[in-house]
């Protein structure tokens, strides 16, 4: 039987009347939260962390001392819209993180489910982060990025703006991410570049093993097609629609024919081309 805990706020946080505090929530000393923050249940907020704007947190979040979220967003064309940032469930969120909303009326910089961001981690506005993600230390990333389900991204690097980093990709640590990180790929390097596909993440995720191995088999012979063959990019996914796609390569495939199709800076190529 689940028992309903009472709010616990440190005698020196300074928690505005107005904002909504589910049971459970745990508030340390020096914390700061504004009238338009909710907080969902069983949260705990560490010592001096900032929570303010139209922050929405789900439950069983745990947010280490010195985090900031839900401040304006970092971009001169923000004109002090009410926008928001939405966090979902089971996330932890180390020390001095910093998360800021999105720039117009109406948008939503908005994290998942389970994902861990170590310490000094920025996000910056409109930033979409899926579930499961690996953040290590001081990833400083720009507006409009988006990162899918399960990638792991290293310490110590910068992302660009607009740029969308596939589910269960692997970025090394100090690559410089300029570019579209394809799906289940292994990238690092200054510049980045794809240098085969993450096989032990993989394998860890069970992908290996689904169809007996099949998918994953699948997977590389796509994989190689596209990146290792004398075709460019586009013309190998043309040929490589000639065969009936199992989930993980019709994944690769879809998200590299949209990352072309932007046309800003495109998918980030392999170390070696031909």
């Amino acid at each position: 039987m689940n028992e309903t805990r009472s709010v616990q706020i440190h005698p020196q946080a300074v928690v505005d009347p107005k904002a909504e505090l589910a049971s459970g929530v745990v508030i340390g000393p020096g914390a700061v939260v504004g009238p338009d923050v909710q907080i969902g249940e069983n949260c705990w907020i560490g010592p001096n962390v900032v929570l303010e704007g139209r922050l929405t947190l789900g439950r069983d979040n745990r947010i280490f001392p010195g985090a900031c979220l839900g401040q304006e967003p970092q971009d001169l064309k923000y004109r002090g819209a009410p926008t928001e940032v939405v966090i979902g469930d089971g996330n932890t969120i180390r020390e001095c993180v910093t998360i800021n909303r999105a720039t117009d009326e109406g948008e939503c910089t908005r994290i998942g489910d389970r994902n861990l961001l170590m310490a000094y981690c920025h996000l910056g506005h409109n930033c979409e982060l899926g579930n499961s993600i690996v953040m290590s230390n001081a990833i400083q990333v720009a507006g409009h990025v988006i990162i899918e389900d399960r990638a792991v991204i290293g310490g110590c690097l910068g992302i660009h703006q607009f740029v969308h980093i596939g589910g269960m990709a692997m970025v090394g640590g100090m690559t410089r991410v300029d570019r579209d990180v394809p799906p289940y790929c292994l990238v690092e390097g200054h510049p980045g570049r794809v240098r085969g596909l993450n096989k032990v993440g993989l394998r860890r995720r069970g992908l290996a093993d689904l169809h007996d191995g099949q998918e994953f088999r699948q997977l590389q012979e796509i994989w190689t097609l596209i990146y290792r063959s004398d075709l460019v990019i586009a013309e190998g996914l043309k040929q490589a629609r000639t065969h009936t796609l199992l989930p993980a390569a019709e994944h690769l495939c879809s998200f590299l024919e949209a990352s072309i199709g932007r046309g800003r800076r495109g998918p980030m190529p392999a170390l070696t081309t031909r």
